[in-house]
């Protein structure tokens, strides 16, 4: 346990910036927990802090306390429409790397227009739970170094969901996959634990332009509309023009952005 005080003016005691565990502090005010941060690494590597704080005081000393004992760069993720929070974080040094649209997508397929957005000729759509893991692992490690070896696979939405070192795929139930006979050429992950999310789409390099995506993502709109799900959600990245382009054109509707900042 790591502790460092700092003079307050909130009260007469110091404030005590408490280290309660390898990547957990408190801010103590007189005994009282006035703020919280965390650090996590994020599956791909980067690291990712959080501060829950009463007061700027606070949030500002866990802020520097965090950042005196992490290695950089640190990352964070703000709501944009938190004005207070974002401030907080450009007090502490941390830049917009990107900003990210939150998208409410209609599961309606003739609402959408995907009701005729069938396949190319010799694909098919393997539904979510009933894809061979061995092809599907396949698949998504070639998008995945497909990505690197372009924008970078820091440059697509942070996934959260924690795997064992080099496992990129957590669950294969929640993928649907395009498939010819020997090979899978895209997948469409959705979770609904909470609400339904399209948290990933992917096609591979070659395959694309060939209306493989917009046929998964009608089938796993159609899958939840089925299930009773009108809506669902997704994110995309502002520079990403293309997947902007696929859900706006299907009615969309983008609701809020957060933004992603760097120390």
């Amino acid at each position: 346990m790591n502790t460092t005080p700092f003079p307050s003016g909130l009260s007469e005691d110091a404030v005590v910036i408490t280290r309660v565990a390898d990547r957990q502090w408190h801010a103590l005010d007189d005994d009282l927990v006035v703020g919280r941060g965390h650090a996590q690494h994020r599956p791909d590597g980067r690291l990712f802090v959080s501060i829950d704080a009463w007061h700027d005081t606070a949030f500002d000393r866990l802020a520097a306390a965090m950042s005196a004992h992490l290695p950089a760069p640190l990352h964070t993720v703000v709501d944009e429409a938190d004005v207070e929070l974002t401030a907080a974080w450009r007090r502490a040094g941390f830049r917009v790397r990107r900003r990210e649209w939150e998208y409410v997508v209609p599961t309606d397929t003739q609402f959408t227009g995907l009701d005729a957005a069938l396949p190319p000729r010799g694909v098919t759509i393997v539904p979510a739970g009933q894809a061979d893991e061995s092809l599907l692992r396949a698949v998504d490690r070639a998008i995945r170094d497909e990505v690197e070896a372009a924008v970078g696979w820091q440059s697509m939405p942070a996934e959260v969901i924690p795997r064992s070192e080099g496992d990129t795929i957590v669950d294969p139930s929640k993928y649907a996959v395009a498939a010819t006979p020997d090979r899978y050429l895209g997948l469409i992950r959705v979770v609904t634990a909470i609400r339904p999310r399209i948290g990933l789409i992917a096609v591979l390099a070659d395959e694309r332009r060939r209306g493989i995506a917009r046929a998964l993502l009608a089938h796993a709109l159609e899958t939840l509309h089925h299930s009773g799900f009108p809506e669902a959600w997704t994110e995309v990245q502002e520079s990403n023009r293309a997947g902007s382009a696929l859900f706006e054109g299907i009615g969309a509707r983008p609701m809020s952005s957060n933004l992603e900042l760097v120390r």
